[in-house]
């Protein structure tokens, strides 16, 4: 008798295990389609004037688009955030093809940055010094939700007019490569919400503020 009441509490255990993983991975996937569909419908307006152009360093084009949007007059200035310490302005410009160096001294490079936290906070500092109070982010597609998360919260009374850059595939690329870019949509995926939760995490374990953000950066 002992043994069958122990059974019917052990699958009930399994059954309430079995429904809570199933209902999470269920919320996961939704999450991951809204993810999806809401970075891939962000609004960005090309006409719109801001004080700055931030750039986020690390993926395709995102650089090239930063220049064009300063070379037709959408800002002051161009705020690229986490350039490798060895690499100057003039560089950049030649890595992009950007031959016009009228616009050299319109750009600023920050070094201190190594993550997406990292730019948002050395691109507060930067505006702060400036005393700029709105501008135009600038990043892959893919990474606009978690870069947008983190710029609020680090400048809360700035404005931020989105750019996404959507870096195209080529024909002659492998099927392979599509398995890449959702390997590295989903992970991205997984780091915004890391990054949603962080504020709740620290709040209650204080200790894990910097491991935290570095795992997820």
């Amino acid at each position: 008798m002992a043994a069958t009441v122990a059974r019917h509490r052990w699958l009930r255990a399994f059954g309430w295990f079995a429904a809570g993983v199933a209902t999470t991975l269920l919320l996961w996937t939704v999450g991951l389609g809204w993810f999806v569909y809401s970075s891939l419908t962000i609004a960005a307006d090309p006409k719109a004037q801001t004080d700055a152009i931030v750039v986020l360093t690390g993926g395709r084009l995102r650089l090239e688009a930063g220049l064009d949007l300063l070379g037709a007059g959408r800002a002051q200035k161009l705020f690229v955030s986490g350039v490798n310490p060895h690499v100057d302005r003039g560089e950049l410009m030649r890595v992009t093809g950007h031959t016009d160096e009228g616009n050299l001294g319109r750009i600023v490079i920050g070094h201190d940055a190594d993550n997406t936290l990292g730019n948002a906070r050395e691109t507060a500092v930067w505006m702060r010094q400036q005393g700029y109070r709105s501008l135009r982010l600038v990043t892959s597609w893919y990474h606009m939700r978690r870069s947008l998360l983190e710029f609020e919260r680090a400048m809360p009374d700035t404005v931020i007019v989105t750019e996404p850059v959507f870096a195209a595939r080529t024909e002659s690329e492998p099927w392979s490569g599509w398995l890449d870019v959702a390997l590295l949509v989903t992970g991205e995926y997984n780091k915004y919400l890391a990054t949603l939760v962080r504020p709740g995490i620290i709040t209650l374990w204080p200790s894990t503020a910097t491991s935290f953000a570095v795992q997820h950066s």
